[in-house]
């Protein structure tokens, strides 16, 4: 009783928002704090360790591994924007965020989150290059080229992020500041807003299927022609070994995508609370900490590498 008092009292004020977090009941919140606090740690050490392969690897130094190593940062920056404010928020009785600190959330939040989804397009045109002009690689994907693709993305996801954030903080909040989710994502706030946001929903999805759709169609546009080229290659080992070198990125193009279509995607009345969550929590939280052993464990490259750092660490 005294908890709803709290939120009830804490939702009528302006200064900020509750997130209700993936469950309300009280004995849910530490088993949830650990199992998340373990992905968490796991995330990190296990991305740190990507990283630390590939800058200690002479051999693991090529374009495709420079994306890799970024996007293992960037997945470490993305769940560090989420997950320790959700853990905190499990152990804590009033789950507040400040207005400003959930509108930088959300900045941050979109802004890493595009930055990925465009490295792993990035991933994709190394792919086509090294599979259907294997002779012009060298030169296609030199380093300088490389930098400009990763600023590219940075910068643009930035600027998309900017945008929202900013059409966000137009709204107003007048009934309940209570968000239902485990932070401050686009759609759940929305729902809470008193203002018409006919006008920003229509700016949003429009802006953000430019944006997120560009990547997608780029990944989608150089794996058909992949496919096409693998399928004229006559033996089936060879097949085989032009296929194996797409197997980690296309599975990690597949968890990441696939979630992210189905949470945004959609109008906004088909928002469910349960459903959303879960998918939220499946590209936001179990993506990068999957990534890590997907690119390590059909990697034979990464293994050595990472067999190479151990020997350097214990010599």
């Amino acid at each position: 009783m005294s908890g709803d008092i709290e939120i009830k009292n804490y939702s009528s004020s302006s200064s900020g928002f509750i997130l209700l977090g993936l469950s309300s009941n009280p004995q849910m919140q530490k088993p949830l704090f650990a199992i998340f606090l373990i992905m968490y740690l796991v995330t990190v050490v296990g991305n740190v360790l990507i990283i630390l392969a590939i800058r200690s690897d002479s051999r693991l130094h090529s374009p495709m591994y420079f994306f890799l190593s970024n996007l293992s940062f960037m997945d470490i920056c993305f769940t560090t924007v989420i997950v320790p404010k959700m853990l905190v928020n499990l152990l804590s009785e009033i789950k507040a965020i400040s207005y400003v600190g959930c509108l930088v959330q959300m900045y941050f939040f979109i802004a890493f989150a595009n930055t990925d989804s465009y490295l792993l397009a990035s991933m994709a045109i190394d792919r086509l290059v090294a599979i259907c002009k294997p002779f012009h690689y060298d030169v296609v994907m030199n380093p300088w080229r490389c930098l400009l693709m990763l600023l590219g993305s940075c910068t643009i996801s930035h600027l998309h992020s900017l945008l929202r954030v900013l059409l966000m903080s137009r709204l107003s909040f007048c009934a309940s500041h209570v968000i239902k989710h485990f932070f401050c994502d686009t759609q759940p706030v929305l729902k809470l807003s008193c203002s018409d946001t006919s006008s920003n929903q229509i700016v949003v999805m429009t802006e953000t299927l430019a944006v997120i759709a560009t990547p997608f169609l780029c990944i989608l546009f150089s794996y058909l022609r992949i496919i096409v080229t693998v399928l004229r290659i006559p033996s089936v080992a060879g097949k085989w070994k032009a296929f194996s070198t797409c197997g980690s990125h296309l599975t990690v193009v597949v968890l990441f995508y696939g979630s992210v279509i189905y949470v945004y995607f959609r109008p906004l009345s088909m928002y469910s609370v349960v459903k959303d969550r879960v998918a939220t929590v499946m590209y936001t939280i179990v993506t990068p900490m999957l990534n890590p052993f997907i690119y390590s464990l059909r990697n034979k490259d990464m293994k050595k590498g990472l067999r190479k750092l151990r020997d350097r660490v214990h010599s």
